[in-house]
């Protein structure tokens, strides 16, 4: 029997790990950005690193929540918006190991918030064209396996967002919740 953790709902180490390796093959894209710009600081690989292990099967411990928090602390340090990005989506990958069973909409970001991260770089990079943000989204629906969406239709949508972030994860949502 698969181990679960419970609140309004249940999820399974399995569902937490899809979530988990959905998250870290959108910061894996990005982390280049932040290693470029800040080459010896190894926090959000440190927090990739844990989520691909939970991803791969190891349990979740101490190491997803310590790494995260540091990853999130190099990304308020780092140089560029475009860093500040890539380090927050190792963060919120490494987090998604604790994804919490209840019905909020704060947490559907530790399920889309890294792949809104690095849409929002992808337009940075594209001039700040919305298009290149856009296109994004659309492959990551496409890489979205069908456990990682029903995970998220557990949950209430994303709230609508002012900042690009938040905007391009409300787009990501529904796009995925429109998925069969």
């Amino acid at each position: 029997m698969t181990a679960t953790v419970s609140g309004d709902f249940e999820l399974t180490m399995d569902e937490l790990r899809a979530v988990a390796r959905w998250a870290a093959e959108a910061a894996q894209e990005v982390l280049p950005v932040f290693e470029g710009a800040h080459p010896d600081d190894a926090r959000p690989r440190a927090a990739l690193d844990a989520a691909w292990e939970f991803a791969g099967g190891a349990r979740r411990t101490k190491l997803q929540r310590v790494t995260s928090l540091d990853a999130h602390r190099a990304a308020k340090e780092a140089a560029t918006e475009a860093a500040r990005l890539a380090a927050r989506a190792a963060g919120d990958a490494a987090s998604a190991a604790y994804l919490h069973p209840i019905a909020k909409a704060h947490q559907v970001g530790h399920i889309l918030r890294a792949t809104a991260c690095a849409a929002r770089i992808a337009e940075i990079e594209a001039d700040g064209d919305p298009g290149a943000g856009a296109r994004a989204v659309q492959r990551a629906r496409q890489r979205a396996a069908p456990v990682l969406i029903d995970v998220l239709r557990r949950y209430p949508p994303a709230p609508a967002a002012t900042q690009r972030v938040g905007q391009l994860m409300a787009a990501l949502d529904t796009l995925l919740r429109a998925s069969r």
